[in-house]
């Protein structure tokens, strides 16, 4: 028989990656006392995507109340970009500095043009030329020809977010607030959950500990799979991004641009202050690692392919081509877990009543990190919203059959336009060791 939950119930959170630290600081602020976090890694774990300098925000509108998924969508994005605007531990890290959503084949610009309705704010400005994207941001910025590009440009209700500082100001704040982070690779890296009398009863971590808890949480991200059978609902996928130096005039000039993403080429925004770096992410549908036949297992490497690498320059060749052969100095896999509808899962497990889990961010589950906890917190009390339950259920039955190499509504450029397998990788970058020291890299899978 389940205990009944209250403020003083014992809560075990395993993964401290984007998710995990929105729930435990919710969990805190509705004054639950006993919370403990697992993790591998301390905040920012290498492997949680959260742990990059910025991530693309879109405040997204229901565009059709009798469809679910509209109106769950818009539930989450208004409820998160309320947060980024009010919430102190969250608002400083807000840039809403508007958005060009472009591409090139008539298939992705037919799925661009498609989800501009579900953007809320003012319309879209058509750009149909190299002249137009140049417009959209000061002269000496965008100074490629944009060969055969077509976009459309918004300068509210989208941007960018610093999500590093996000993740690391939830977690500061969580503790504050008196939950404790248990990290190591002994004693925070969770090998098992505990099971009792058919319920899960919290986790055993490397070095034996049980930890025991009235309620236990995984929301382990792209990790979660290596804890517990998720039936194939969960595909741990990787992505590629990059960093080159930027001069101090450099970054005057880029700063407060809107975002720039070509759906089949890549994208990047406005650098980094901190270290002086542009980062840029080529786009296509994935990559994964293949240990067994479905399972795809993610590691921390502050490398990427060196074919990541000749689409990052074919994409800055076509924006910034000034910057298209200037070195990288930082480059990192990125990690999430795509359910096979991407929608995420937030749920009690079906035959674990004490087990909730809260996975599959399907690559666009950071900008929700203000919010996202309290939804969890909500499922755990039983009282989330109706069609957000029923939206992100426990359902196997999508991942019947699964097809591994669905490319999920994602696209690439000629040649990487697939999922493709880092096994099939013998060539990558190699950039200086001390560049990676800042970033607690590790060995080489």
């Amino acid at each position: 028989m389940i205990s009944s939950l209250s403020h003083s119930s014992s809560i075990l959170i395993v993964g401290a990656g984007t998710w995990g630290c929105s729930t435990a600081l919710h969990l805190a602020r509705r004054g639950y006392t006993s919370i403990a976090v697992l993790d591998r890694y301390p905040v920012p774990s290498p492997i949680s995507a959260g742990d990059d300098v910025n991530k693309i925000f879109e405040r997204l509108s229901c565009t059709d109340e009798s469809d679910i998924n509209s109106s769950v969508s818009a539930k989450l994005s208004e409820a998160a970009y309320r947060c980024w605007k009010d919430d102190p531990i969250f608002s400083p890290y807000l840039h809403e500095t508007g958005i060009i959503s472009a591409a090139i084949t008539p298939e992705a610009l037919r799925d661009v043009e498609a989800g501009l309705g579900y953007i809320d704010g003012e319309p879209w400005i058509k750009l149909n030329s190299k002249d137009d994207f140049r417009a959209t941001m000061p002269s000496g910025v965008l100074t490629g020809d944009f060969p055969g590009w077509q976009g459309w440009w918004r300068k509210s209700a989208a941007g960018w977010v610093h999500a590093r500082k996000s993740m690391e100001s939830a977690a500061s704040e969580a503790k504050r607030l008196g939950v404790t982070f248990i990290t190591g690779e002994q004693k925070g890296r969770v090998t098992s959950l505990l099971y009792q009398s058919g319920d899960v009863s919290g986790a055993v971590t490397a070095d034996g500990t049980q930890h025991r808890a009235d309620r236990t949480i995984l929301s382990a991200g792209a990790a979660a799979t290596e804890i517990f059978s998720m039936k194939d609902q969960l595909r741990p996928t990787a992505w590629t991004l990059a960093h080159i130096a930027m001069t101090v005039e450099e970054l005057k000039l880029f700063k407060n641009l809107p975002v720039l993403f070509n759906a089949e080429q890549g994208f990047f925004m406005e650098p980094d202050e901190d270290n002086h770096e542009l980062k840029i992410c080529d786009e296509h549908p994935g990559y994964c690692n293949w240990t067994s036949p479905g399972v795809s297992t993610p590691f921390a490497k502050h490398q990427v392919p060196k074919e990541s690498e000749r689409r990052i320059r074919d994409f800055l060749r076509d924006t910034i081509p000034h910057l298209a052969d200037r070195p990288f100095t930082f480059a990192r896999l990125c990690w999430c877990a795509d359910t096979p509808d991407r929608n995420f899962l937030i749920s009690k497990h079906p035959d674990h009543p004490s087990l909730l889990l809260a996975v599959g961010g399907s690559g666009h589950g950071f900008w929700y990190i203000p919010a996202i906890g309290g939804f969890i917190v909500d499922a755990l009390e039983d009282k989330l919203d109706s069609q957000i339950k029923e939206c992100y259920k426990w359902r196997p039955e999508t991942a019947s059959h699964r097809n591994w190499q669905d490319k999920q509504g994602r696209f690439g450029p000629p040649g990487s336009n697939r999922v493709m397998d880092l096994g099939d990788v013998y060539d990558w970058t190699s950039i200086e060791q001390q560049q990676n020291e800042r970033t607690n890299d590790f060995p080489p899978q």
